[in-house]
């Protein structure tokens, strides 16, 4: 029995979850594993929006990994792990999980949905970033959806080869070097047709890479969406005092400490899950001051209306904030 199997403490990000139980484990590549969680009964697991992911326990700790089914009766869910050496330790749990063992996980939620109203679905990925668009592509398969996919992987080292060819056909272009995904990119982004909706996931300059020629080329905000993996890479930011209004107590936020860190230790239960600016869950009303957005969840219009911010990896632009809480 490994550690995961042992795991009595139920992280804050899992809370109100599922324990589920590992099926399969079977290797993509190399550094990439697909682990597959089933519910220990055989009962169907909760149905999910296409592009969804899900938060997975590790220890004392939790990470956010998108599903790669399609969401639809689901009786098993299915993620895709990149293993990273010098990451949190998350990506290494997930490789040493083994079939048998039982793991902690959220429901799945998703900010990466198709548009309903798309008339054809042009995925990008790159990378691990095939994860949640393999979602979609399997979705557009059920349903009769127009979709087509560029995929950008080294060669021997593409997770979801085979199923990507099955899923699209003739839809998937495949791509090894910068300069051909270059030509093929511009191609796609300046002959699609009306109402055609663009997803990208992959590493964070490659998707505003992506998504920066597609605003160049005219393709309005509306039609453009991404999926991040996680918040950049922050700097521990500097010290601020946040004042919680209905309950009339003043905390003090130190460099390196989330605001969602202070609050929990000030014994204030805030809902979330991803902790990293993804998922939208630890969402708090601002009152009076300026919050610093460092989230990847809220839109530009929200951002300069400041009354809303994400406490897991959000600051305050000023010496102190109020909040509704």
């Amino acid at each position: 029995m490994t550690a995961m199997a042992l795991q009595t403490n139920v992280h804050p990000a899992v809370e109100g979850g599922l324990r589920l139980e590992v099926t399969n484990v079977s290797a993509q590549t190399d550094s990439i594993v697909s682990i597959t969680f089933g519910d220990p009964s055989g009962e169907l697991l909760p149905s999910y929006v296409p592009g969804s992911h899900l938060v997975v326990q590790y220890g004392d700790g939790a990470n956010a990994y998108s599903l790669t089914g399609s969401g639809s009766a689901p009786s098993e869910y299915t993620i895709s792990v990149l293993q990273i050496e010098d990451g949190a330790g998350g990506s290494q749990a997930m490789h040493r999980l083994a079939v048998g063992d039982r793991v902690h996980v959220s429901r799945p939620r998703s900010a990466f949905a198709p548009a309903a109203t798309a008339t054809h679905h042009l995925l990008v990925a790159a990378g691990i970033g095939i994860t949640p668009v393999l979602s979609h592509a399997r979705y557009a398969a059920e349903w009769g959806a127009e979709a087509s996919l560029i995929y950008v992987h080294r060669p021997g080292a593409g997770a979801h080869v085979a199923e990507a060819r099955e899923l699209l056909g003739p839809g998937l272009t495949e791509c090894s070097d910068r300069v051909g995904f270059q030509k093929v990119l511009t191609e796609k982004l300046t002959t699609q047709k009306l109402g055609t909706h663009l997803y990208v996931c992959g590493p964070t300059a490659f998707m505003d890479s992506v998504l920066e020629q597609a605003r160049d080329l005219g393709w309005p905000k509306g039609l453009l969406h991404s999926e991040a993996f996680g918040a950049a890479d922050l700097d521990e930011g500097q010290p601020f005092s946040v004042n919680l209004a209905r309950s009339g107590i003043k905390l003090e936020v130190p460099a390196g400490v989330s605001l969602l860190e202070t609050l929990e230790k000030a014994g204030k239960s805030i809902p979330n899950m991803c902790r990293k600016g993804i998922c939208g869950e630890c969402s708090l009303s601002v009152l009076r001051g300026a919050p610093l957005h460092r989230d990847l969840y809220l839109s530009d219009q929200e951002k300069a209306a400041n009354t809303t911010m994400m406490c897991c990896v959000s600051r305050s632009q000023d010496q102190e904030l109020e909040l509704d809480l």
